[in-house]
């Protein structure tokens, strides 16, 4: 176990960080975007080490995405009261444009880790890294939905990294998992709370 966690120290320190982006990705604190520029950033060195080339490479976008969401969520659109960004449900043609786009992602990533790559799980790893896309962005414009694909995402994810012997990253992303259902309830109460104003949902 000590030469375990000797030789996987920065695992172990992505997945303490990953606790923190957890508990302020639920509470929707800005300061998660923050958090969300130094996770990637560790995981790019974990994740290549492993072979899972597609989670290497989708690092980078939440690198981007990090200071897209947070700049979005600092000075992002208003309503006319003046309020932050509001957190919105999805709408049924929104869900299917996701899905449409999730796929659409999902065909060249997974061709690219077949025909270049010797990644041994490239299915999975592309399914998830296409979903996770699509789930950030719906995080960066406060949808509640996010927290079902993030679902899904993680218990993949979770039963992926075992697979590779990432046990750190395992259990925190089984940890993900549950909490995503909180976090789906605490969105959803936190939308039907929120001072909003009677616009249309024009967040997408």
């Amino acid at each position: 176990m000590i030469d375990y966690i000797t030789e996987n120290w920065l695992e172990i320190v992505g997945t303490l960080i990953g606790i923190i982006y957890l508990w302020q990705e639920v509470k929707a604190s800005i300061w998660l975007w923050l958090t969300g520029i130094v996770m990637p950033a560790i995981y790019t060195v974990v994740f290549f080490q492993n072979g899972l080339y597609a989670d290497f490479g989708i690092q980078v976008y939440y690198i981007i995405a990090a200071v897209y969401g947070f700049l979005l969520w600092k000075f992002g659109k208003k309503n006319q009261n003046g309020n932050e960004l509001r957190i919105v449900h999805t709408t049924a043609s929104q869900a299917v444009v996701l899905c449409a786009i999730t796929a659409v992602l999902f065909l060249p990533i997974y061709w690219i880790l077949t025909r270049y790559t010797d990644s041994n799980v490239p299915f999975f790893d592309s399914l998830t890294t296409a979903m996770s896309i699509v789930a950030l962005w719906m995080l960066a414009k406060k949808h509640v939905e996010q927290w079902f694909a993030w679902i899904i995402i993680d218990a993949l994810s979770s039963g992926l990294y075992f697979y590779k012997e990432i046990y750190f990253t395992a259990v925190l992303y089984a940890v993900y998992t549950v909490v995503a259902v909180y976090g789906y309830k605490k969105w959803d109460l936190m939308e039907k709370t929120q001072y909003i104003d009677n616009g249309n949902n024009d967040n997408i």
